[in-house]
This record gives structure tokens, C-alpha cells and sequence, in this order.
């Protein structure tokens, strides 16, 4: 299958400052994307570009395989997008919004478009409250009604910017939910977010943004090969340990009262890192009693520190 989103180069400059910096973004076909940086990074800003609502400064993008912005009108009817949160007319109601938006899709059929509406509101959990008026709902049903109008027709790609914005912790739980079964359904999904444990919990695939520039991407899992596991040994005889892990060949190793911890491997081409399974025979054949264990995986928060020497919004 066609990758849906393929940029390359893409730079977009605001007078002097270079806001997206040639980035080359590879969307493949059925993940579910997590465009991760914090907050001014860029993602919005290549968002509009994707979406054309901005032109590029340089560089080129193309969307299911056709070249952008040429092919914009063969191309927008099969994406759904949310983008810098909800705009909607007040003193509708939400039922009311969303009729208006289906009626101005050329490629929506009027007869079924109620149920068209009504679907999409219960998707989203907002059934109930459609017959209200949009001036009246919350920040989060207002984000809610926005995911509701990108799911108004069948779309092949989804683009949403900070989706989970303004949602309480069971509004947010629904959303990931309900991204998780597009997803499953085929549906390729671009999520925007400065949310680390959102990426880490729903996308397969991500790309880290910082200062404008895409510094990494790949499998979510795979991206943890960028920061080092570390080594956890609880033991009543922490030195001795140490010199076991340092004969090993491990690095900085360090202890305490209780444990020694060591780095295991890293990033480094030539690293030569020990089996794990070498590590606790060793110290049971140097008579070091082992009361505990573990290797600790770099998290996607980890990953992003060793790529950028900082850090950002964990919580969500």
C-alpha cells in the first residue's frame, strides 16, 4: 500500500524564523503515527502544510502517492482532521454543526446523512447531548464534537492535532479507545501530541520533533535502541557485586546500600554488550547473593532526553 503522508524537505519559514526545518516524514500505510515534540516544536505547523491550509517554504510532500497541493482536491475527501482544537458556530447546536459540515461535502450523500450524524455523535459519546447548543458544552465535548466531524464519511487517513486536549482522564481514556479501533479497522492515524504517554500507549510508529526538525522516527519500539538499558542487582554485597559487573564489562556501574546498577549497553555501533543471561550466573559463581534483579528498558521519556538533552510533558 501507498504510504499516505511522504515529505521531503519540508520547511516552512515565518520571515526569518524557521519554524519547520526539511523535514523528510514517512507515514506508513495502517500505523497509527505519534508526531511527538513539545509544545512550538513545529507539529502544527507541518500539520497545515500537510493539510494545505499553509504552502511550504521549500521542499515537497506527497499524500497517498499524488504530489501536494496539485492533487489537493482528489485527496482531502479521503483525510479526516482536527486541527488547532474546535470551531463551530455557538448558537448551534451540536447536532445542527454537524449537519452543516455534511451538507458542505460534495462527496456525502443527503439522504443517509442523519444517520451519518448520528453515528459519528455516538462514536464519540455525544449522542445525548447533540440536541445542545455548542456555546454550552465543555471544553472537552467541544474537542469530542470536533473528532465527531472528521468521522462524519469513511476516511482512509486521519490527521489529529492534540486530540485528548481538554478532556478529562475518562474523556481521554474513550478517545484512545476510539483511535485504537480506526486503527484496527485499517484506518492510518497521524497523531499530534506533547503527550509521551499517549504516543507510548497508542501509536505504533512516532517521530520526535524538536526546534523544528524531525530528530528521529521509526517503530515506537524500536526507537528505544537510541537510549541505554540499565542493570538493577539487590544483593546484601554491593561491592563485590560492582567488581563482578565491572568484570563483565559493563559501564558506570554504581552502588548503594542495597543494589548496584550498571549500564548494560548503548547506542554506540560497537557496543559489545554482555548476554543478560551471563549477568546473575556470574555472581551466584562469585558467591555475591542476589535478591533482586531487573533490566530497565528505556522509556519513549528516556529516549526523548537522549535525543535532545531535555525534557517535556509526561503526564496524561
Amino acid at each position: 500500500m501507498t504510504d499516505p503522508i511522504v515529505t521531503s524537505g519540508l520547511t516552512k519559514r515565518f520571515g526569518r524564523q524557521v519554524a519547520v526545518d526539511a523535514i523528510d516524514l514517512v507515514v506508513p500505510a495502517g500505523s497509527t503515527y505519534g508526531f511527538l515534540g513539545p509544545n512550538g516544536s513545529g507539529k502544527t505547523t507541518t500539520i497545515r502544510m500537510l493539510l494545505d491550509l499553509i504552502r511550504p517554504s521549500a521542499g515537497s510532500h506527497e499524500m497517498f502517492g499524488l504530489p501536494m497541493p496539485a492533487s489537493t482536491r482528489a485527496v482531502l475527501p479521503r483525510v479526516g482532521a482536527l486541527v488547532e482544537g474546535p470551531a463551530f458556530h455557538p448558537y448551534l447546536s451540536g447536532r445542527a454543526n454537524l449537519n452543516r459540515l455534511d451538507a458542505a461535502d460534495r462527496a456525502a450523500d443527503p439522504r443517509t446523512s442523519g444517520r451519518r450524524v448520528d453515528s459519528a455523535l455516538d462514536r464519540v459519546g455525544l449522542l445525548s447531548a447533540a440536541g445542545k447548543n455548542f456555546r454550552a458544552y465543555s471544553l472537552g465535548m467541544r474537542q469530542r464534537l470536533a473528532l465527531a466531524a472528521a468521522l462524519l464519511m469513511p476516511r482512509d487517513l486521519l490527521v489529529l492535532d492534540e486530540p485528548t486536549n481538554g478532556l478529562d482522564p475518562q474523556g481521554t481514556r474513550e478517545v484512545r479507545h476510539l483511535i485504537a479501533g480506526l486503527a484496527a479497522e485499517g484506518v492510518t492515524v497521524l497523531v499530534s501530541s506533547h503527550l509521551l504517554s499517549e504516543v507510548q500507549q497508542l501509536c505504533t510508529h512516532v517521530g520526535v520533533m524538536n526546534n523544528g526538525r524531525l530528530i528521529a522516527q521509526g517503530l515506537t519500539g524500536d526507537l528505544g535502541s537510541a537510549a541505554v538499558r540499565t542493570v538493577r542487582v539487590e544483593t546484601d554485597r554491593p561491592a563485590e557485586a560492582a567488581a563482578v559487573l565491572d568484570r563483565l564489562g559493563l559501564r558506570r556501574v554504581r552502588t548503594d546500600a542495597a543494589a548496584v546498577r550498571a549500564e548494560l549497553d548503548g547506542p554506540e555501533p560497537d557496543s559489545t554488550a554482555v548476554p543478560v543471561r551471563e549477568i546473575v550466573p556470574a555472581l551466584v559463581a562469585a558467591d555475591v547473593p542476589v535478591l533482586g534483579f531487573a533490566v530497565d528498558a528505556p522509556s519513549l521519556e528516556d529516549v526523548y532526553v537522549e535525543l535532545t538533552g531535555e525534557g517535556f510533558d509526561v503526564s496524561g
